[in-house]
């Protein structure tokens, strides 16, 4: 070979190095991005609670990526896919948003579109996570490694109201042969916790009669006629949206007091009774989530995400509103992981199962809420592997016509009771899909 091939292969081989060494320095300073796809709805009879949630949590990573500069130098990214509460159209935002490079979770705040997505977020390996809804085996992680029933389940959830009825009564074993009439809406959610209250009456000797109001709830003459003739202690409101309003209205048309209905979690906003008036004065309803805007979060996210121009409700009144804290609570959660999964795997963008790593080892304590400036807005969390809902504790709220006053400490589920009910349901279905069962949070 001449010396002058030898020069033309030796620079020939400098720039190909050269080219792979600037496009490997492109690629390192190509800002890092973590995803964050939004199945949210902001039309229809639920806009009410999808504005308000996704409101929250896009204003919490804003103010992430403003006060911060992202987490461990990782923007935070985001695009919705209006889905008016429909299955359907969840799934087909899900289709069109899943190949999106850097996705850290999926948050649709929908028992439906949740189910849907149970075996395509599994297959797919990125967490789901259905903040105080969800299926409720989905909890034993053992089976469902990326689903996440944070804060509480449905039946955890129905535990603490029947604890807290329990109080009133003057004690659990007071309940026997009192009448509780369970309002549900016409829905997967609606009926999920159909079967624990039955277990629960016959667990505590009360009689327990559960009605069904077909979505979306505007008309329920009939079924507070029901009511009137049972003539119950109690009535719980296991509703959603428009249906809400209009059972505290009706309730108080035909002679039923406010302070005898207690609301689950999804019955339990401003949305809810503001629109009912004086009918929804001395209403209780259960909550993960305190309201109000006292806490240091909401005042930096006033201060630096709605005083920019940057706030995602077009209401600033409802700032600190239970929806907005909710979903300000749920960016919370999403971004810890994420955190504590930097932590392990280094300051980059994550795949989705490695953010699932960081939620089955989230724990936030006073201390930690305290630093988040969120101390007071929840109890605590502390997931585990086995254990994708956490501490389960809920409070009891009372509408007094103008805001919600909290009237109960935190009250925790009867574990006992309902873990082996959890479990039970979560084997049945490894066996149905042929999933393995996890024995460690390596497998």
């Amino acid at each position: 070979m001449s010396l002058t091939r030898h020069l033309k292969t030796a620079l020939l081989a400098t720039a190909l190095a050269l080219t792979g060494l600037q496009a490997a320095q492109a690629q390192a300073a190509k800002p890092q991005e973590q995803f964050f796809p939004l199945q949210s709805y902001r039309v229809g009879p639920y806009a009410a609670g999808g504005t308000g949630f996704f409101g929250g949590f896009i204003d919490y990573l804003n103010l992430v990526n403003t006060r911060d500069g992202g987490v461990g130098g990782v923007k935070l990214t985001w695009e919705e896919g209006e889905t008016q509460y429909e299955v359907e159209r969840g799934v087909e935002v899900y289709e069109r948003l899943k190949t999106r490079p850097g996705i850290a979770a999926w948050n649709p705040l929908s028992v439906g579109i949740a189910y849907a997505l149970i075996d395509r977020v599994t297959a797919d390996k990125v967490p789901l996570l259905t903040i105080n809804h969800g299926r409720t085996d989905t909890t034993d992680g053992r089976v469902f490694k990326y689903i996440f029933p944070l804060l509480v389940n449905p039946y955890s959830e129905t535990s603490g109201i029947v604890n807290y009825l329990g109080t009133k009564a003057g004690g659990l074993e007071k309940l026997k042969g009192k009448k509780i009439v369970v309002l549900y809406h016409g829905s997967p959610y609606g009926k999920e916790t159909i079967p624990i209250y039955e277990l629960l009456a016959k667990q505590y000797g009360f009689t327990v009669q559960q009605i069904e109001v077909p979505h979306p709830g505007n008309e329920q003459q009939s079924q507070w006629l029901t009511i009137r003739r049972a003539k119950p202690d109690f009535v719980v409101l296991r509703g959603w949206g428009v249906m809400n309003p209009v059972a505290l209205k009706t309730a108080q048309k035909t002679g039923f007091p406010a302070d005898r209905i207690v609301g689950n979690i999804w019955s339990n906003s401003e949305e809810d009774v503001i629109p009912a008036g004086d009918a929804a004065k001395g209403y209780v309803a259960i909550t993960s989530v305190a309201p109000g805007t006292q806490y240091p979060v909401l005042q930096d996210i006033v201060k630096t995400v709605y005083d920019a121009g940057k706030g995602n409700l077009q209401d600033k009144k409802r700032i600190g509103s239970v929806y907005h804290n909710l979903g300000v609570l749920n960016g919370i959660l999403n971004v810890e992981a994420i955190r504590i999964a930097q932590a392990k795997f280094g300051k980059r963008t994550l795949t989705g199962d490695e953010v699932r790593w960081g939620l089955e080892n989230l724990k936030i304590d006073e201390a930690h809420a305290t630093a988040l400036g969120a101390k007071g807005l929840f109890h605590s969390i502390h997931v585990t592997w086995d254990n994708h809902e956490g501490d389960g504790r809920v409070a009891f709220q009372q509408w007094d016509g103008t805001q919600w006053k909290v009237v109960s400490d935190w009250i925790a589920p009867d574990w006992k009771l309902l873990r082996p009910i959890i479990e039970k349901s979560s084997l049945a279905y490894a066996k149905e899909k042929n999933v393995k069962v996890r024995t460690s949070i390596d497998d």
